[in-house]
């Protein structure tokens, strides 16, 4: 396993994902319950929709011949936001999910704008979450190219039915966190979309974001509300495809 923080966001073509759970103990989790319980009780208290929910962390990750291997271990979403709070310590550890790269027929990228409620509020990125067991199969294979619908309509009141998604991965891999992300193509102009999604926000069960932002080229990149690893993804495609950017 190789530790990409000190490099920056990696921008790598994937063929396919391996990914399954592997059920092991965790460490962190099993040795810090009361600073985590800690951690969590401020956590609800500024954000106070939040739910200790279950979800799944890579422990074990390869990257070969284009296939990207992660097995994971289930935890509480609670441990999860310590860790990740405490500056990730112990082993090492991976969130790796999938992103719709929603794209309008204009080729404009539609972001969401993460709402007050939020882990990460007013922040900018494409509809994601970390795994959980809603995206668990049966055979214990997770299903990140489900995921990638889920978290899109769960976000943004899009219908499956009513996007075209591509076939290709790219993966952009900043340290702790590997995100998958699946090109999603909405035929409407961007500000249509935008208009359709805001539309639909406060009729979701959870209203997740507060906005749609729109990027048409680089100049609407925004390092400051994007994180470092969506920033790399659309430097990428607006350069003109996958490319190393350590």
């Amino acid at each position: 396993m190789s530790d990409f923080a000190d490099r920056g966001p990696q921008i790598v073509p994937i063929k396919a994902l391996d990914c399954r759970l592997e059920p092991i103990p965790w460490a962190f989790a099993e040795e810090n319950g009361p600073a985590i319980a800690a951690n969590w009780q401020k956590f609800v208290t500024d954000k106070p929709a939040s739910f200790n929910g279950r979800v799944l962390l890579q422990h074990r990750w390869s990257l070969q011949d284009g296939v990207y291997t992660g097995r994971y271990l289930e935890t509480d979403y609670a441990s999860f936001i310590a860790w990740l709070n405490s500056g990730h310590p112990g082993v090492a550890m991976r969130n790796g999910f999938s992103m719709a790269a929603l794209r309008a027929r204009d080729g404009a990228y539609l972001l969401g704008v993460m709402g007050a409620g939020t882990a990460n509020a007013g922040k900018i990125y494409f509809a994601a979450g970390t795994p959980d067991r809603e995206d668990l199969r049966p055979d214990g294979t997770i299903d990140l190219a489900g995921s990638v619908l889920r978290e899109m309509s769960e976000e943004t009141g899009l219908m499956p039915d009513e996007v075209s998604v591509l076939p290709e991965w790219t993966g952009v891999i900043h340290g702790v966190r590997a995100a998958f992300m699946r090109p999603v193509l909405i035929d409407l102009p961007a500000e249509e979309a935008r208009k359709l999604i805001l539309a639909r926000l406060p009729t979701l069960h959870e209203e997740e974001l507060s906005d749609i932002y729109i990027a048409r080229g680089p100049e609407d990149i925004d390092p400051v509300r994007m994180p470092p690893f969506q920033v790399a993804y659309l430097r990428a495609m607006f350069a003109g495809g996958a490319s190393d950017q350590g």
